[in-house]
């Protein structure tokens, strides 16, 4: 399946990249920080007590945002783990069908998520809600990476269901599995 928005759910996999990459920064920061205190009080010399502060709390909305920003990007490049244990000993005529409800369930599922999502963003913006950690970060910057992350979720879905309603209708024999990649893509 060639996907119509790939650019735009390669830049949510970049996204997702870009809070690992700040992930890893703040960690490695922090600890060489420590570092810098721990080697002064080795030499007899006052810590300079050098730290981020909220640094987990910054780190854990940080890997939620790579968590979710990935979502649309693995699973056009079949990356989600499915079972398909059954529905491969099917006829490809059958086998399209069940990808069809499957991935009507998915876009329902996620339609209702990103629906959520973003009256919880809105609400939080609405009335200032701000983490109750060391920093006062307001909610709905996390929250709205996350609306978005789904809302791409449901784009990409949504795109793959008019691929396999095109097949189903046209043509259910040529049917291909959804997990075995292109050979486009140079596996």
């Amino acid at each position: 399946m060639t996907f119509k928005f790939d650019k735009l759910y390669r830049l949510g996999a970049w996204g997702a990249a870009a809070c690992m990459v700040a992930i890893c920064a703040l960690i490695a920061l922090q600890v060489t920080f420590r570092l810098v205190d721990a080697l002064l009080v080795l030499v007899g010399l006052s810590r300079l007590g050098l730290s981020i502060t909220g640094v987990s709390e910054i780190a854990s909305y940080l890997l939620v945002g790579a968590t979710f920003l990935g979502l649309a990007y693995t699973f056009v490049h079949h990356a989600h783990i499915r079972v398909t244990l059954l529905i491969t000993r099917l006829p490809s005529a059958i086998r399209v069908w069940f990808e069809v409800f499957g991935l009507i369930i998915a876009l329902v599922i996620s339609l209702l998520l990103s629906y959520g999502l973003v009256g919880l963003a809105r609400e939080s913006l609405q009335y200032n809600d701000v983490s109750s950690g060391f920093v006062s970060i307001p909610l709905w910057i996390p929250q709205l990476v996350l609306a978005t992350s789904v809302a791409l979720l449901c784009l990409a879905l949504a795109e793959a269901l008019y691929m396999a309603l095109r097949i189903a209708i046209r043509d259910p024999s040529s049917f291909r599995e959804a997990t075995a990649p292109d050979d486009s893509e140079g596996y």
